[in-house]
């Protein structure tokens, strides 16, 4: 057996099966492109979907790939196994409709066991397969030469995900040796059973049948070979390493820790688990970051947010109290750069996003301890329990850990209601699935366009219009030799100058037409086969297959598409100029009367920055800069720095849009020819669309003109309510805006000493409990912010007092109490304030020294406010 690195096991498995005619399929994005099914790619097999469901027809049916992907399922594992991960990488092989068992068997075979390759000893592999399963067992025994004794049947043997395609799979196992016997109960100790001795390296599943809606299976019309081999796994059994943290993949990130901790891994279990939470947690964090997620409160975000926070609690128990996890980036950068080079590109932003979420979680923490401060005050005073529900909002909400609050309640001499707990976080994660939408399954597609082969044409690049030979009708799924009906039927023709919607542009729509019949493009689209698809509706007469019609494009609608397409060209390179390289596409729609464009970013843009975007793209405009267009092999697009989108899949030779060297992108669309085409470029509006995406809306053209024709005919109207000159109308605002400034003014001063000759007297308010200066009196407040400025007032005169103050406002009633912190020992206000409130039939809480809540029972005003002479001659 070779001792080889990660990165030269992962490009070892390539290249085998790239000898063996397999194309190699780059890894994708984590964040998937088109497929709401998932959060997050979870499996090498996950990117390959269209070609499994036959929506497209892959280059090769032989695929072999190394794909990222993150599982958060079982996240409370990571740390305290040996292989779970919330971030791996998954190495596959697959064939679309070409080879099946046996070359799948001998392929896995020949690269774990020959010594050009990997060169296992034979000896120490098993394999499992399904009971029923007699094909794959005939070719471990047969063809391979297995002894039947290592080769165990197991029922569990069954790939099925639901609906869609499923069969059997055959796993392979490694034998790490006799001194892992004690670690495991006898009878798991087989291939397959729960032990640490024979371990799984390979999943070989062979989908040759269709799970129907029905719950049958038919056979497959073709069948697919689906594996995956963990990296992280066969590294530690190549590398001889305990666990997957003790591989070259995590080390260097182990030990950059231990310098900043000053702890030793492998010296200690809790520690270790520590070691291993971090190094796990900033991988994902890193790469997911790279791909264009960021972190917040929901979605994918808030997986990111859950990892960062697991991570900095366990860097407690290393004594860390610092941010630190971001210098961890350019580790991963350095482990994992040679095959994922964005993540050395991006590790500036990736560090910047990451620091800044440790240090407001450890702001967090100690935000997080004051609540807690509450939860335990009022449990110290009841039943000696922290309710679930509670915890649960201290750790969703607030993203105070679990594990400390049930660590500083035991050392409060409390309890944490555990199954509550559980209860609330089930239930949370039943709510996210049933939001989930679905489509986890893949669909077997109709064979109609996967049977169709013949190429289709486009020249929409050169014209708008040309003539062609009508080769394929297709209605109700159906290739049918003419069509007359009012429905919407699909034609392909040889050649066609429609552009198909992709790359954010919109499709081309238009007529086509000859002697004996008219139709309508509604949409274009393309086929698996990569054919354009026009949906079209009869208007006139029939269309009849080989016969030749004029195909226009509406050239109106086409040219503004262009304009907007080579203006959002411009606007992505100056969102990178003003805001920075981080600034890439997320999505985009290009329109005749708009452009939408989705970028990663963490802030919205302030109207500086938006009017400096704004003047980059009109200046490029007015320099009528001219727009090149040109096929070269991919090679000499990057040396050229052609700009690809990533996640995109780019061919051999690939078209580069060059705007004067300003812009330079990899794309598929039309453009103008040159910049002053466009006229002029306006921004709409900048939003944000979700966890570090915004979208930036604008218009060209004559779309422009008139967007500007709207503001000048408002403000026109301003001024005629202004009675003034348009010229005029901003001065006009700021006058009124200060006469309105001083009136405030005026009116605040009035009513701060109306407030004050209110509360001078005090008299009838005031009264000694227990020696204790007590004011409680009902008085007129605006809303609970007014309540809380007398408050407020009348402290500031009596610092030493117990003051309860209510008010009716809107018809509730709002009620304040502040407590002198030196009684605080004695009485709170917390608890005072949940006597009054629940006296006007409300709730209320807060600090042990202040305390807000309200109620609906208007009529008990002066019963609460009475509570707190009884609630104070009680405890003090």
């Amino acid at each position: 057996m070779k001792n080889l690195t990660g990165n030269e096991i992962r490009q070892m498995f390539l290249d085998y099966f790239k000898a063996h005619n397999h194309m190699v399929e780059p890894s994708a994005p984590l964040v998937p492109i088109d497929d709401d099914s998932l959060l997050w790619i979870n499996s090498g097999v996950a990117t390959l979907k269209k070609y499994f469901d036959g929506r497209v027809v892959p280059e090769n049916p032989r695929i072999v790939n190394a794909q990222k992907a993150i599982r958060t399922n079982d996240i409370e594992n990571v740390g305290f196994t040996a292989r779970h991960h919330t971030f791996f990488e998954m190495l596959g092989n697959f064939s679309i409709g070409d080879y099946f068992k046996e070359e799948a068997i001998v392929r896995a075979w020949e690269f774990l066991t020959h010594s050009d390759w990997i060169g296992f000893d034979p000896d120490l592999l098993y394999v499992t397969v399904h009971p029923e399963d007699t094909d794959a067992l005939n070719i471990w025994k047969d063809v391979i030469g297995l002894d039947e004794s290592r080769i165990i049947r197991i029922e569990g043997n069954f790939w099925d995900i639901g609906e869609g395609p499923c069969g059997p799979n055959s796993e392979i196992f490694y034998d790490r040796g006799e001194h892992y016997d004690t670690l495991t109960p006898p009878e798991e100790m087989y291939p397959g059973g729960e032990n640490e001795r024979y371990l799984e390296i390979w999943n070989l599943v062979f989908s040759e049948f269709n799970h129907n809606k029905d719950g049958s299976y038919t056979p497959l019309p073709k069948q697919n070979i689906d594996t995956g081999m963990g990296l992280e796994r066969i590294a530690s059994v190549i590398q001889d390493a305990k666990t997957n943290f003790d591989t070259d993949l995590f080390t260097p990130i182990i030990q950059e820790i231990e310098k900043v901790s000053g702890q030793k891994y492998g010296e200690s279990e809790e520690l270790d688990t520590a070691f291993k939470v971090i190094s796990d947690h900033i991988r994902t964090v890193t790469f997911a970051i790279a791909d264009g997620a960021l972190p917040s409160n929901e979605g994918r975000g808030y997986v990111l947010r859950r990892l960062i926070r697991r991570a900095v609690r366990f860097s407690k128990d290393l004594n860390i109290d610092k941010a630190f996890m971001y210098n961890l980036v350019d580790v991963v950068g350095d482990v994992m750069g040679e095959f994922y080079p964005n993540v050395k590109e991006k590790a500036s932003f990736i560090k910047d996003v990451v620091k800044g979420e440790e240090e407001r979680f450890l702001t967090t923490l100690d935000e997080g301890m004051q609540i807690y401060q509450g939860l335990r005050d009022r449990a110290l005073a009841e039943d000696k329990v922290i309710a679930g529900k509670d915890a649960f909002k201290l750790y969703d909400t607030y993203g105070f850990p679990y594990e400390l609050t049930v660590e500083y309640a035991a050392l409060d001499g409390l309890e944490v209601d555990e199954a509550g707990f559980t209860e609330e976080m089930t239930a949370q994660k039943q709510r996210a699935r049933e939001a989930r939408k679905s489509g986890d399954s893949m669909q077997v597609q109709s064979e109609t366009f996967h049977s169709i082969t013949e190429p289709s044409v486009f020249t929409g690049y050169e014209t708008t219009s040309s003539e062609s030979s009508l080769l394929y009708i297709v209605a109700e799924d159906k290739i049918v030799n003419d069509y007359s009906g009012e429905d919407q039927v699909e034609v392909i023709f040889a050649e066609t100058p429609f552009y198909a919607e992709s790359g954010g542009q919109i499709a081309d729509t238009g007529i086509i037409s000859n002697e004996g019949g008219t139709a309508e493009v509604d949409y274009v689209y393309k086929a698996p086969n990569g054919q354009n698809v026009h949906v079209i509706r009869v208007t006139e007469g029939k269309l009849t297959t080989c016969e030749t019609y004029k195909l226009a494009v509406n050239r109106e609608k086409r040219s503004f598409v262009m304009k907007n397409h080579t203006a959002t060209h411009l606007m992505h390179q100056a969102l990178k100029d003003v805001i920075g390289e981080h600034a890439n596409q997320a999505g985009s729609l290009v329109q005749a009367e708009r452009l939408r464009f989705d970028f990663s970013h963490l802030e919205s843009l302030n109207k500086e920055q938006l009017a400096e975007i704004e003047n980059i793209v009109n200046e490029k405009i007015y320099a009528g800069l001219n727009v090149s267009i040109e096929e070269m092999p991919i090679s000499e697009a990057k040396e050229k720095g052609a700009m690809a989108l990533f996640g995109e899949k780019y061919g051999d030779v690939v078209r580069v849009v060059d705007i004067d060297e300003y812009s330079v992108e990899l794309c598929g669309g039309i453009h103008v020819r040159n910049t002053a085409d466009i006229g002029v470029f306006k921004i709409v509006s900048e939003s944000g669309i979700g966890a570090g995406i915004r979208r930036i809306e604008a218009v060209t053209s004559k779309y422009a003109v008139e967007l500007y024709k709207e503001y000048e005919q408002t403000v026109e109207n301003v001024a005629g309510t202004l009675k003034t000159k348009t010229g005029n109308v901003e001065h006009r605002l700021e006058q009124l805006l200060e006469e309105k400034k001083e009136q405030q003014d005026a009116y605040d001063k009035l009513k701060a000493e109306l407030q004050q000759s209110k509360l001078n007297d005090l008299g009838d308010a005031t009264s000694e409990v227990n020696g204790v200066s007590v004011i409680r009196k009902e008085v007129e407040a605006a809303d609970a912010k007014d309540l809380r400025a007398q408050m407020d007032l009348i402290k500031s005169q009596n610092q030493d007092a117990i003051i309860a103050l209510a008010a009716v406002t809107d018809g509730k009633v709002s009620l304040v109490v502040t407590v002198p912190k030196d009684l605080t020992s004695k009485v709170r206000a917390g608890d005072i304030m949940k006597g009054m409130a629940g006296i006007v039939d409300g709730k209320g809480g807060g600090r042990p020294d202040m305390a807000q809540g309200g109620g609906t029972d208007v009529a008990s005003i002066t019963a609460a406010l009475q509570f707190v002479d009884e609630y104070i001659k009680d405890f003090i």
